[in-house]
Parts: C-alpha cells; sequence; structure tokens
C-alpha cells in the first residue's frame, strides 16, 4: 500500500488546485475541477456506483456493501483545493530517504532549510521516508494526502473483495481553504450517518473540537491633501489602520499562541491615503470568548471612529463556522472507533484541538457528524511543509481498519 499511496499523492500533487478568497464562483478556480475530473475517472474505473462531479466540482461515489446485515453508512472525506497562501504550481517534491534527524536542504541557492531546530516535530520522524517541497511551493499534502489515502483504502477493498464491509461514501470537495468546501454540499445526497474528513495533521491526531470562526473586513477611509499643505486637514487611512491594528491584544496572535488559545490574525493590508483596507480572521475553540474577541473588534472600530470623523472605520463582520464539540459528543462513539482503530493498527491516538477549520466542522452542524483524522503531514500551506510516507501508509490502514469495525 505505501508505493500505491505514494504514487496516487504525487500524481494528485502535479495538478494546480489553488483555490482563490478574491472569487466568487463555486469552485473558485476552474483547475481544481481538472482534479475532480481526473479523479471521477479513478472511481468510476474502480466501478464504484453513483459516481457524481457537479457543476460546483463536488465529487462522490459510493462503494456497495457486500454484508447481508444492517450496519452504519460512513463517508470519507478529504478538499481538492490548495491554499491560497502560496502557489502550488509545478511542485517538485524532494524524497528523503531514511531521514537522519538533520538539517533538511530544501533550496541551496535560495537559502531555504527544514531543520529540527526550528520545526523539533521532525525528530520523530528519523528513519522514515520524508516527502520535502524544493523550498518555492508548498507540498499539497493538505489535503491531497488525505484524496491519496483514501483513493488508496478504497482501491484496496474493491481489489479484495473477500474483506467485509458496509456502505461506504466517498466525496471531495472544493473551496475548503477559503471556507467555502461545503456550501454546496448534498448532505442527503451523499447519504452517511457519519463521516471523516481525512484533513488532520501528524500521525495519530483525531480532532473533534475546532476553532469558532469568525471574518472582519475593515474600510478606513482617510482624506488626501496635498503633503505639502496637509497640516490640520489630511487623515492619512494607512496610519489610522495602523492605529487600529496597534489597539488589538499582541500577546492574542497566532505566533503567540497555541491549545485552546485564540487570536486576531491580520490577513490582508492594502491602501493608500485616501483609503484603506485590513481583513482579519478572529478564532477561538470556546463560544463566549470567540464573542467576546469579536466585541472587542467592533469597540476597537467605535473608538477609531470617535476619534477621527465619523464613517472612517466601517466594519463588515461575519460568523464563518463553529465548534463541531457539541454535535460530535452526543455521537462520541464515533471517536471511541476512531481510537480503537488506532490502537489495532498500533498508533497512538492523540487527540487535539484543531486549530482551524475543516469541512466536517460545518458538515457536523448540517446534520452529518463529521470529525477529523490525520493525513499525516506538517507545516501546511508552505515552502516547510512536509510528510512522512510511513505517516500515509498508517492513515490508509486506519481508514481500513474503521471500516473493518463498523462492519462488525
Amino acid at each position: 500500500m505505501k508505493d500505491k499511496v505514494v504514487e496516487k499523492f504525487l500524481r494528485y500533487i502535479s495538478i494546480d488546485t489553488q483555490s482563490d478568497d478574491s472569487s466568487s464562483s463555486t469552485p473558485s478556480t476552474a483547475k481544481q475541477l481538472d482534479l475532480a475530473k481526473l479523479l471521477y475517472e479513478e472511481l468510476n474505473s474502480l466501478g464504484l456506483k453513483d459516481i457524481s462531479l457537479d457543476d460546483k466540482g463536488y465529487v462522490m461515489a459510493t462503494l456497495p456493501s457486500n454484508i447481508d446485515k444492517k450496519v452504519p453508512i460512513i463517508g470519507f472525506i478529504a478538499h481538492m483545493d490548495t491554499s491560497p497562501d502560496m502557489s502550488g504550481k509545478d511542485i517538485k517534491p524532494q524524497r528523503i530517504e531514511n531521514y537522519d534527524g538533520g538539517d533538511i536542504i530544501l533550496n541551496k541557492e535560495k537559502n531555504i532549510i527544514l531543520s529540527p531546530t526550528e520545526f523539533p516535530e521532525l525528530k520523530k520522524y528519523v528513519g522514515n521516508t520524508l516527502l520535502t517541497t524544493d523550498g518555492n511551493t508548498l507540498l499539497g499534502a493538505d489535503d491531497k494526502a488525505g484524496i491519496a489515502e483514501i483513493m488508496t483504502a478504497i482501491e484496496y477493498l474493491v481489489q479484495n473483495p473477500q474483506i467485509k464491509h458496509g456502505e461506504i461514501k466517498i466525496g471531495f470537495t472544493p473551496d475548503e481553504e477559503i471556507g467555502r468546501g461545503v456550501d454546496y454540499f448534498d448532505v442527503k445526497k451523499f447519504g452517511a450517518e457519519y463521516a471523516y474528513t481525512i484533513d488532520g495533521g501528524g500521525i495519530g491526531e483525531i480532532e473533534y473540537e475546532n476553532f469558532n470562526a469568525a471574518y472582519a473586513k475593515i474600510i478606513i477611509n482617510g482624506r488626501n491633501i496635498h503633503p505639502g499643505y496637509a497640516k490640520g486637514k489630511m487623515y492619512n487611512s494607512l496610519l489610522i489602520a495602523m492605529e487600529l491594528n496597534s489597539l488589538l491584544p499582541v500577546n492574542e496572535r497566532p505566533e503567540y499562541t497555541s491549545g485552546y488559545e485564540g487570536f486576531y490574525h491580520i490577513i490582508k493590508f492594502n491602501g493608500n491615503v485616501e483609503k484603506t483596507t485590513i481583513e482579519y480572521i478572529i478564532r477561538d475553540h470556546d463560544k463566549a470568548k470567540f464573542e467576546q474577541k469579536k466585541e472587542f473588534i467592533r469597540k476597537v472600530c467605535d473608538f477609531i471612529n470617535t476619534k477621527y470623523p465619523s464613517g472612517t472605520v466601517i466594519l463588515e463582520l461575519k460568523d464563518q463556522y463553529y465548534n463541531m464539540r457539541e454535535k460530535i459528543e452526543p455521537v462520541i462513539h464515533i471517536i471511541d472507533i476512531v481510537k480503537k482503530a488506532m490502537e489495532l493498527t498500533d498508533v497512538k491516538p492523540v487527540i487535539v484541538p484543531i486549530r482551524g477549520g475543516t469541512d466536517g466542522s460545518r458538515l457536523s452542524y448540517m446534520g452529518l457528524p463529521c470529525p477529523n483524522i490525520f493525513a499525516g503531514g506538517h507545516n501546511f500551506h508552505g515552502k516547510m511543509e512536509y510528510i512522512p510516507i510511513e505517516s500515509m501508509e498508517k492513515a490508509v490502514e486506519v481508514i481500513l481498519k474503521i471500516i473493518e469495525l463498523y462492519s462488525e
């Protein structure tokens, strides 16, 4: 299975599927359909049933049950897009055999080094074979590793019909990275009772707590005057924007938080003297603290509007998704099954909060409880991304074991 999952992964990352949060279409980029069409063809060649690819880019398929008794219908879901934060075009993966625990030179010319000094979790993978970037792109393990692992597991079941299993649903989604992954996901059509996204990080991770999430767009209107005659007349929107940002707590930025701690994260800052736009994402696992963070950013904007002419600051604030924990706890047996599956495949379960969101968090609120399982990668969304091949292989084994346990 190791060779199979790697072969699929390398094929999928060769297709650029970067999403675009400035686009209003679904999928946000047409190139995501290139991978969707390939997956449709591969599912068809495996002989699955009810295979569909709609105009929004959603791929669904069914592996029919081969047992007589009624067991829960379960699904496995992964997303096809890669992050807008860094290019996913012309990915040139490097294979590091029998990793020795030292520095990995990703790009000698640019002096880009993946070092355990900065990324100490690398030490856990001494002796493994790692796939890394060449320092010019992201790798795409988020979430093409998840796709490859699901496809490898399903292919294995098709090729080994003596393995008993219930009905299995497969789903691949567009635009997860920009928060729109399940905007048009048809839960009823999908038809699963429970599902799992294969979209987590390091080996063994099980995640059913994620951030509550909001997005803030702040428009600052200034007043431009010739700088030679600006005294007492000019309002520089760039400086006002900087002032506004300085009022947010420094220790509540992503680079200073971990675990269950939330943050304000500035993601865009564009403008000139006359007009500036800044964008933030706001995150917290705790619902009360999440609401407090949103209220604080409102108060900051109100304060700036009292200091400068009325209408200087315009705030657009909207919720994106919520913590799935309250939807998973009533069906906690779906977590217990994953833990058992990991233990039976010699993987240590590690329950951690997701410092982000997944398609599963929104699906859980749409009536499909959907926790997240490791895909095996690290350092997503950038040039330091890597994945151990052994972790991918274990992910396939865990998926197969989950299917087996549900069929008992």
